[in-house]
């Protein structure tokens, strides 16, 4: 099967807009405050993954020569921040469906 790769934007610009819409998505729920704070906390941890994944691949692209994929201890150190994220947001909503388990 043959993959579909739109040339016409670069993966940084898709990058760089899809951080508005995510930005957006955190300033609605934290408005909101309806979300629970552990998972809220996990949403914005999200951010922090993003923010050492760009460093750590452009460390690997640059020190040694291939993408932040194939560094397997850079890259499961900044995979360790997506993990903590998730973790984050499943004990939110899982206190969430405790408390109303006990209502």
């Amino acid at each position: 099967m043959e993959s579909i790769t739109l040339n016409f934007v670069s993966k940084e610009t898709l990058f760089a807009v899809s951080l508005f819409p995510y930005l957006g998505f955190l300033w609605f729920l934290t408005k909101s405050q309806k979300m629970p704070k552990l998972a809220l906390m996990g949403f914005y941890l999200l951010l922090l993954f993003v923010a050492i994944t760009i460093p750590a691949g452009i460390y690997a692209e640059t020190h040694f020569h291939t993408s932040l994929a194939n560094v397997d201890w850079l890259h499961g150190g900044a995979e360790f921040f997506l993990t903590l994220s998730n973790i984050f947001v499943v004990l939110g909503f899982r206190q969430v469906v405790i408390q109303k388990e006990k209502e």
